[in-house]
């Protein structure tokens, strides 16, 4: 291993170790259980090496008043992992503080850094976040695997809307809001549109907070509030560059939606998230940032809101065939969106996936992720609404009108299509009306 602040380099014959033998959460606690009267450095790589190869996106230390809990997020859900004393706990402290670069006299703030780990020849970024708590420091590392990248065609669009999407990214103006809570996939879904429109006689840049994921031939820069470099200057400066198309990390305040607004009005493709619930809302957002209606209109093409559901594990899933009320509450649901996309025939018999739970699902009945949207495009109709400053259910009332798919309906979709469970979509969108 390189002894170099910034990064861990984990040997090609670790790297095939863990490999072989960490398959699951179970797995990966009896190989910390192993090294824990090993090297501090050894102990930081079976833990780290152990939940890249788990496809983990965050490794949790929570300290308590005797030990520390460590705790995995794989696909979206954590998992508890091992308790260790608080002395292994400190020494794993200290390694994980210098390795991000982080001040280690320093335990009474939050601190932030970030460092790299060359795992099976790939460069994958870590960044570190450390609270202050009332048993010590906990430490949050978000490991942003560049494996995770997709392309469009894996990010889980029904045909309708993956056509769509498409006629938007090739416009060659306007915006394209994706919105949705933090670990909802929006800078995946960025990056699919960037992947699918990048050729050499377009120039693209992003601006971010931070880079997440670096894309060859595309300029990327990252802000620094500490050197009055954010969002705002830092989109001033890039539409100097001559750019085609931009990527805003994310729109916080006024100044950074007027410029972006101003963009992509002027003969730019602007891709930005934004904090919002729904597609619908991110007009109201946009207003309650102050930006002015009559710039909202024309400069939207098309908002789109998303969430990320697991899918059913291939291996150990289960079908339990619907009963006939099953079919009256998903049909009712679905009806409630006026879909006008195809939808499975529900007859007497129709089954539907359940989860189990194996080892190669680490016992969770699910493995993997994926999208379910829903999309609001901008029309001219639209715009003049937008006008009026409408009500956020006004502006939803329309947009089901026009044509679009609420994010509930196209997960009960997937579960007709054998691709999650009701409980998972009933999980992350909330419960399904109840038949009266």
């Amino acid at each position: 291993m390189e002894k170099l602040t910034g990064k861990l380099t984990i040997s090609s014959s670790q790297v095939n170790q863990i490999k072989k033998e960490i398959k699951d959460v179970i797995d990966l606690r009896e190989a910390i259980k192993d090294n824990l009267k090993k090297t501090i450095t050894g102990l930081t790589e079976i833990i780290l090496g152990g939940a890249i190869n788990l496809n983990a996106s965050d490794i949790h230390f929570e300290p308590y008043e005797k030990e520390c809990k460590i705790r995995l997020r794989i696909d979206g859900i954590l998992q508890e992992v091992f308790f260790f004393s608080l002395e292994i706990y400190q020494a794993l402290l200290s390694r994980i503080k210098l390795l991000s670069g982080i001040k280690l006299n320093v335990t009474d703030k939050p601190q932030d850094g970030r460092f790299s780990v060359i795992f099976n020849e790939n460069l994958i970024e870590i960044r570190a976040s450390t609270l202050p708590t009332e048993y010590g420091e906990a430490v949050v590392l978000r490991i942003l695997n560049p494996q995770n990248l997709i392309n469009m065609e894996a990010l889980g669009l029904r045909e309708d809307l993956f056509k769509q999407f498409i006629k938007e990214i090739k416009q060659p103006h306007g915006m394209i809001i994706v919105t949705g809570p933090t670990g909802s996939g929006k800078t995946t879904t960025l990056y699919a549109f960037l992947k699918k429109i990048q050729r050499p006689e377009i120039k693209i840049i992003t601006i971010e907070d931070p880079i997440e994921y670096n894309l060859e031939g595309i300029s990327q820069t990252q802000v620094d509030p500490s050197k009055g470099y954010d969002f705002a200057s830092g989109l001033k400066s890039i539409m100097r560059q001559d750019p085609d198309v931009i990527l805003v990390g994310e729109i916080r305040d006024l100044e950074t939606a007027e410029i972006a607004l101003q963009a992509a009005l002027t003969g730019h493709l602007v891709l930005t998230t934004l904090h919002a619930n729904d597609a619908a809302s991110t007009v109201a957002r946009l207003i309650a940032l102050g930006a002015k209606p009559a710039y909202i209109g024309p400069a939207l093409n098309i908002t789109i809101a998303q969430r990320l559901v697991r899918k059913i594990c291939p291996k150990c899933a289960q079908e339990k065939v619907l009963s006939s009320q099953e079919i009256k509450k998903i049909k009712k649901n679905l009806k409630e969106a006026t879909l006008k996309v195809k939808i499975p025939k529900l007859v007497p018999g129709f089954k539907i996936p359940v989860a189990k739970g194996c080892k190669y699902c680490n016992f969770t009945g699910y493995r993997g992720r994926i999208g379910i949207f829903e999309a609001f495009p901008i029309d001219s109709e639209v715009e003049r609404f937008i006008l009026s400053k409408p009500s956020i259910s006004a502006l939803r009332e329309l947009a089901i009108k026009k044509g679009m798919v609420p994010m509930k309906q196209d997960g009960i979709l997937k579960v007709l299509n054998g691709i999650t469970t009701l409980e998972e979509i009933e999980r992350v969108t909330g419960p399904l009306s109840e038949i009266p």
